[in-house]
């Protein structure tokens, strides 16, 4: 522990959110320099707008009283947590502290936006949605640059943050991270926040991270994935040391050290901004030991007949190491736990063996690397049920865009840690 003579606690609600337009663009799906005009603009500024007048930002950080490394193990105030990537970080860089920060974009904006869906108002719930991620963003920006300015101070320097659901670290260990963040000492926690079973914090865009500290700040200036800088738009800085990157690497790209297996540039059956909803509300990733990757990707839909009964599917995919460019290795589709709209399919009601081992056997691009799936151009089909095959194989080909998509990102953010 660092020998400090009062510990570092900080909360609070910010009056007022200033999202950067660039990063607020980039979330939105839209390349790097693009303009919003027309009417993407105009719900852009409404979005700002609406936040601006309802939302309830929040912020909260904490020096851990103690942190240790422990065989596999980072422990933090007597509590283990178990993630090989953050491990390595705070070793590298000969951490003696972390700083446990939690902020969220407060639950107004989050129930404004179920009733914009509820309203069949996709376009604003989506502008609105994205906003929210975009305040999340910002907001682990600002309160890294608060701590920056207090490392700086003290004569340390601030490490990158890290979270439960980034590779190697399970996202089912956030409610224990949650917990932890809440044994505060002067400070009120700012907000309600609970976290779900399956790793899910409610209201959503709740953001739970690890910022380590380190006195050895020469440490840092060889291992560039060390700097947090690079991944920081927090433009007016004082202490920045290595300029901010965001652009995606284009497909074979050296970065690094390491190759791009991914396309970023390549071109999705639907728009992007469809794919970020679905990665952020559908999309499951967990990363195992060996380094494959599983996906689960809930699917929901009607019938086409019988008055549009309502169901549920769970697409599997699981995903070789990124090495090898992310091979399909298995892949299937079954109905969700619970699910009973399935049996009232026209072709189940004919022949439920037949239409259900179909479903079984559909596993398209099996194999292959996931970037075939933007050379994948399966037909056209809008049917929200599962009994014809170009209506089972456009599904596959949206979960396995979104699943391409959610990577690309995960990769670009990964990128900027490396470069």
């Amino acid at each position: 522990m660092l020998p400090l003579i009062e510990l570092l606690e900080l909360a609070g609600r910010p009056s007022t959110v200033q999202v950067a337009p660039e990063e607020y663009i980039r979330l939105l799906g839209y390349p790097r320099g693009h303009v919003l005009e027309g009417r993407a603009r105009e719900l852009a500024d409404w979005a700002r707008q609406w936040y601006a007048e309802h939302g309830r930002p929040w912020f909260y950080a904490r020096q851990a009283e103690s942190f240790s490394i422990e065989g596999a193990s980072v422990v933090f105030d007597d509590v283990a947590f178990n993630s090989p990537r953050l491990r390595s970080m705070l070793r590298e860089a000969e951490a003696q502290s972390v700083v446990l920060v939690a902020v969220g974009a407060g639950k107004e904006a989050e129930e404004e936006s179920r009733r914009l869906w509820e309203e069949e108002k996709p376009d604003e719930y989506f502008f609105l949605e994205i906003f929210g991620s975009a305040v999340v963003e910002h907001l682990t920006t600002t309160t890294g640059a608060r701590l920056c300015a207090w490392a700086e101070d003290h004569g340390m320097a601030v490490l990158p943050h890290y979270s439960p659901g980034y590779p190697e670290w399970d996202v089912a260990e956030q409610p224990r991270l949650l917990k932890l963040m809440q044994r505060t000492r002067g400070a009120d926690f700012p907000s309600r926040v609970e976290v779900l079973e399956s790793g899910m914090p409610r209201p959503k865009k709740t953001l739970l991270a690890v910022f380590g500290v380190t006195q050895h700040r020469e440490r840092l200036r060889p291992l560039t994935s060390l700097i947090p800088c690079q991944s920081c738009s927090f433009g007016p800085c004082q202490f920045r040391r290595a300029p901010y990157r965001r652009a995606p690497r284009a497909f074979g790209e050296q970065v690094g050290g390491r190759e791009a297996v991914l396309d970023a540039n390549g071109r999705y059956s639907v728009q992007r901004r469809a794919l970020a909803r679905w990665a952020a509300e559908r999309l499951s990733l967990r990363a195992s030991n060996e380094g494959s990757l599983d996906a689960v990707f809930r699917y929901e839909g009607t019938t086409c007949t019988n008055m549009g009964r309502p169901l549920a599917f769970d697409y599997h995919v699981k995903l070789g190491p990124r090495e090898e460019g992310y091979p399909i290795r298995d892949q299937r589709c079954a109905p969700a736990a619970g699910d009973t709209g399935h049996v009232h399919m026209c072709q189940y009601l004919t022949d439920g063996d037949r239409l259900m081992c179909a479903i079984e056997e559909d596993k398209p691009l099996l194999g292959q690397r996931l970037n075939a799936v933007l050379d994948w151009h399966p037909p056209m089909s809008a049917a929200g049920c599962f009994c014809e095959p170009p209506s089972r194989a456009r599904k596959w080909a949206l979960v396995l865009e979104t699943i391409h998509f959610a990577l690309v990102q995960q990769e670009s953010a990964e990128d900027m840690d490396i470069v």
